[in-house]
């Protein structure tokens, strides 16, 4: 049986964290790509965690 690996955060803190974390880029001048956004929801809804958000992330821009 697979577990979530999801741990201490419930899905309002999540989605508030990606909340600001968007906002924080627009407020830079960076744009959030719909495939980000797209992993983003994963994180809120607990199917990833965030540690394969950040990876995520990192491969979608070739950064390692």
């Amino acid at each position: 049986m697979a577990t979530s690996t999801v741990t201490a955060t419930t899905q309002a803190e999540r989605e508030r964290r990606v909340a600001e974390a968007i906002h924080s880029g627009e407020m830079e001048g960076l744009h959030v790509s719909d495939a980000g956004r797209e992993d983003a929801q994963e994180y809120v809804a607990g199917r990833i965690d965030s540690d394969e958000l950040v990876a995520r992330a990192r491969a979608r821009y070739g950064l390692g």
